[in-house]
C-alpha cells in the first residue's frame, strides 16, 4: 500500500477506462473508487481535464458533469502552476525534436497542464501515455516529468498503490 502518494489524473485516464475496459455500465465500481479515493484526497484531476470530458456527449460526459465529486476538478488558474506551465510550454518548444505541429498541440491541452499541477503540488500525474525517446509528433507526459522531475504513472499501478480492488461478490440467496 501506498507511503500517502497523492495523484492527478490525464484526461485519458478517464477516457479509456471508458471506452475500454471499466465503462460505467460494467464497472461502476471504478467511478466509486474514484469518488472514494478523492473523499480521501488521495486522487483529483484538474479543470482543463474536466473541459476536455465535457465536451462529448456520452456517458463520460454526464458523469463528468452530474456525478463526479463537486471538488474534484481542481482550479489551475494560480501563478505557481502557470508558471510551471509556461517552462514546460518553453521546454518543448526550444526541443529540435517535437515536430511544430506536436509543439502546437501540446501548449493547447490538458497535457502541460497536468504536470504542472503535478510539479507544483507535489502530485504524482496518472496517464496512460509512455515514455518515448525518439517520437517527434507527439510530446508524451512522461517525457515531460522526467525533464521536470514529475513522478507518473499509470492507472493500474496507482490503484494498485491505493489498494482498490474490484471484487465480484457472491448474491445473498433470497427466499
Amino acid at each position: 500500500m501506498s507511503d500517502g502518494k497523492r495523484y492527478v489524473l490525464d484526461a485519458n485516464v478517464f477516457i479509456e477506462a471508458h471506452q475500454r475496459y471499466y465503462g460505467l455500465d460494467i464497472c461502476p465500481g471504478f467511478w466509486l473508487a474514484l469518488a472514494r479515493q478523492h473523499e480521501k484526497k488521495r486522487i483529483l484531476s484538474i479543470d482543463k481535464v474536466k473541459a476536455e470530458l465535457v465536451r462529448g456527449k456520452d456517458p463520460l460526459s454526464d458523469w463528468t458533469k452530474d456525478r463526479a465529486p463537486g471538488t474534484f476538478f481542481k482550479g489551475t488558474a494560480n501563478k505557481r502552476v502557470s508558471d510551471a506551465f509556461a517552462d514546460m510550454v518553453n521546454w518543448v518548444q526550444a526541443e529540435q525534436q517535437f515536430t511544430p505541429e506536436a509543439k502546437s498541440l501540446f501548449a493547447s491541452v490538458a497535457d502541460g497542464w497536468v504536470i504542472a499541477y503535478a510539479k507544483t503540488n507535489g502530485l504524482v500525474a496518472v496517464t496512460h501515455e509512455e515514455y518515448a525517446r525518439d517520437v517527434k509528433k507527439k510530446v508524451p507526459i512522461p517525457n515531460v516529468c522526467l525533464e521536470f522531475n514529475v513522478e507518473y504513472c499509470n492507472t493500474f499501478a496507482m490503484l494498485r498503490d491505493l489498494g482498490v480492488q474490484f471484487v465480484l461478490r457472491k448474491r445473498r440467496a433470497t427466499g
